[in-house]
């Protein structure tokens, strides 16, 4: 199942005669496509299983972590249909195995779980319940950084406010000198 454009175009021009605007005004007169396209490029991640990505994994007999950091990501928030946008750091410690993902593909299992309507808590979980699923590693560690617009725009109105959630699995989660060494490197320290 895909985005049905039309029935959005059409929901798009009820919305915008109920706000009290002009659906033929010259400006406004392509919007409702627009957004039916955007909103088809935006929830792409709906019809997708994000951690198919994972599957593609190379021999590289690797024992320590791999991360990468500052991901940018937007989604949309499901209780205000408004943005959150930020960063996402995901890291991992290979299996027994020692064999790795691609890094290009953490960054596409981000892009995944934010095109979809979301919470940035769910959408945290999602992520390294993914890693473990699939990469059966021995830790995952996932921080996510955003701005809330439903935060900013409207509401308490206070914009640059970030909201941090974490997952946190195996060895990251038992060992605190490996967890702080991962911490450090999302710091940038």
């Amino acid at each position: 199942m895909s985005v049905d454009t039309k029935r959005v175009e059409a929901a798009v021009l009820e919305i915008l005669s109920a706000i009290g605007e002009d659906p033929d005004r010259d400006g406004l007169l392509d919007t409702p496509r627009r957004v039916a396209a955007m909103y088809e490029e935006l929830f792409s991640g709906l019809h997708d299983e994000p951690s198919r990505h994972l599957t593609v994994t190379f021999a590289a007999d690797h024992d320590e972590m791999v991360m990468v950091r500052d991901i940018p990501f937007a989604s949309l928030c499901e209780h205000h249909l408004v943005p959150f946008i930020g960063r996402a750091h995901v890291a991992y410690i290979p299996g027994a195995d020692g064999r790795i993902t691609g890094l290009s593909k953490l960054a596409r299992l981000v892009d995944g779980y934010a095109r979809r309507l979301q919470v940035q808590e769910r959408m945290t979980t999602q992520i390294a319940d993914a890693i473990e699923t699939v990469l059966d590693p021995r830790g995952v560690l996932v921080v996510v950084e955003a701005e809330h617009l439903c935060m900013s725009m409207r509401g308490v109105k206070k914009p640059g406010s970030l909201t941090i959630t974490s997952a946190v699995r195996g060895l990251f989660r038992s060992d605190s000198a490996t967890r702080a060494e991962a911490m450090q490197f999302v710091h940038g320290r």
